[in-house]
């Protein structure tokens, strides 16, 4: 082809070779904001090394091709053995050791170390979304596994290495282990308590057989798993090893792998248990209080990966709005564009600032924090999670036919963005959670009140939203059928306190103003025009 036909302009170049941390001044000021003074330098230097990591070409193709090659079941070897075996493409290892390297599974052992965790989450969960499963189980599962010392003791620092050690053996034998997590069953999906998988106790104390199946098995490759049985005293949480002590496979048969819409280098699988070994954790019948530790944990990592989409997805809407020319001028430049870029900045900035504040209140452990995060955390992930999908899905619409192409990445993040909202309990599911804290927990809502009333009187919009939220908390006979509507108005009000308070004014004038105060169509790009929305979209930019 002659090269005179085929020169190529007015195309935005590729957004690589960049510190995804530092350019993020929403997630560097959250950092600083809530970070002991004394470990902040060590912590910028572990963020900014991780964020250059994440923003190099390299990561960026690992993560296209472990969405382009998905994980492989292998049920039986050659001879006709049952092995059991998910194979996965080399990039996901390099991806998932890369993250547990990191300390992304290492919270619990360190000061500071949710925040400084929920940061690295974010920002290397910008370079794929699927490895970040395992990873978020494995971290998660710490909390439950102390309802017994001794299981605690032989299984926490495996989960909190930062080696990635890949392969089954007895985890005795490895230098770290990842865990996964089976509840739901094919009768009862989020109604755990249907589930029908048995357990029968034998003669060494603690430890079980189970006969049933999981209907979703998270990351099937682990080296163990905590599941919901039903024992002699009812629903009960077990611990499930891949190996067992003496080196032979437990009875662990993974029947099939999800065909999923997105999360594809993932694998979630189909397993049936027959006689299967486990250890009993925390005691009989408690099951869900025993795992529900667990549960609020991974609750927050939807949260914090859809924060990373939204990232991710504005970063490459701006980036391109920046090069790319139109009409006589460049897109960014356009106050119709403007319009849309700074509206789903303030999305994004809203999401990270929220996350940020919920995995300070972990560090935090008070009791204060404790009942603020028992209504903040299902608020958080009904609202950042159900938010993910439209945004992403403008940013897309950004690029134009170029974000409709693979190449450009941004169909794998739209695949990706409706996961979260779904996974560890969906819109439903948490709008009954809060209900249920709203009910029996008055101590939750106090510290709920409490931390969005740390702003009042600073913006008259946001005021005008706590009075109504009050009035429909004062009345919650029959709330069900309104619980999403209030769900929504809590995770609203709490977003904008926290940006009045700490967010530079354009941004919180800009999300009060529409979110709040009500100026704002029903589509992303109709916020009043009147505000400074250069400001906004200029502060999301990354900047290679």
């Amino acid at each position: 082809m002659a090269a005179t036909t085929h020169t190529v302009t007015n195309q935005a170049p590729p957004l690589v070779g960049y510190d995804v941390f530092a350019s993020d001044r929403a997630l560097v000021e959250g950092v600083e904001r809530h970070l002991d003074p004394a470990l902040l330098d060590t912590a910028r230097d572990e963020l900014s090394l991780l964020g250059r990591s994440a923003g190099s070409a390299q990561a960026q193709e690992w993560g296209a091709l472990a969405n382009e090659n998905p994980p492989v079941l292998r049920t039986h070897d050659r001879y006709g053995h049952r092995i059991d075996e998910v194979d996965f493409h080399p990039s996901w290892h390099r991806l998932l050791g890369k993250a547990v390297g990191a300390g992304l599974t290492a919270a619990w052992a360190r000061p500071g170390g949710h925040v400084r965790r929920a940061a690295g989450f974010l920002v290397w969960s910008q370079t794929e979304g699927g490895h970040g499963c395992p990873v978020s189980m494995t971290h998660a599962a710490v909390p439950a596994l102390r309802a017994d010392p001794e299981l605690a003791a032989e299984w926490e620092p495996r989960l909190t290495s930062t080696v990635y050690d890949q392969g089954l053996r007895p985890a005795s034998q490895k230098a770290g282990a990842i865990f996964g997590m089976g509840m739901t069953e094919k009768q009862g999906g989020s109604d755990v308590r249907a589930n029908t998988t048995r357990a029968r106790a034998l003669s060494e104390d603690g430890t079980y057989e189970l006969t049933g199946h999981k209907w979703f098995c998270s990351a099937p490759m682990s080296d163990g798993f905590l599941v919901l049985a039903q024992a002699e005293q009812g629903l009960t949480c077990f611990l499930v090893p891949r190996v067992l002590q003496d080196g032979t496979r437990n009875v662990f048969a993974i029947q099939r792998l999800k065909d999923k819409l997105g999360n594809r280098s993932n694998a979630s699988g189909e397993v049936e248990f027959d006689g299967t070994r486990a250890r009993r954790v925390g005691e009989e019948g408690r099951g869900v209080r025993t795992i529900i530790e667990m549960v609020a944990a991974t609750r927050l990592d939807c949260v914090i990966g859809s924060s990373a989409l939204m990232r991710r997805a504005v970063v490459q809407a701006v980036h391109h709005a920046t090069y790319r020319e139109a009409f006589g001028g460049r897109l960014i430049d356009k106050p119709l564009m403007r319009n849309v870029l700074a509206d789903l900045a303030l999305e994004s900035e809203a999401a990270t600032t929220l996350a940020m504040r919920l995995a300070a209140a972990y560090d935090d452990g008070g009791e204060q924090e404790r009942a603020f995060l028992r209504l903040a955390v299902p608020a958080a992930k009904y609202w950042v999670t159900k938010r993910c999908t439209p945004m992403v899905g403008e940013a897309l619409e950004c690029l134009g036919g170029n974000g409709y192409v693979e190449e450009s990445g941004m169909p794998r993040l739209l695949r990706e963005a409706p996961l979260n909202s779904i996974w560890e309990g969906s819109g439903n599911v948490q709008a009954l959670d809060v209900l249920r804290a709203l009910q029996r927990e008055p101590l939750a809502l106090n510290a709920f009140l409490t931390e969005v009333g740390a702003a009042r009187g600073a913006d008259h919009r946001l005021d005008g939203a706590i009075k109504g939220l009050l009035t429909e908390l004062a009345d919650l006979e029959g709330a069900e059928a309104r619980a999403r509507r209030l769900v929504e108005r809590m995770a609203l009000v709490l977003q904008g306190s926290l940006l009045v308070r700490y967010a530079p004014p354009e941004v919180a004038d800009a999300f009060c103003a529409s979110r709040l105060g009500g100026d704002w169509g029903a589509a992303f790009g109709t916020l009043p025009h009147t505000l400074d929305l250069a400001s906004v979209v200029e502060r999301a930019a990354a900047r290679p």
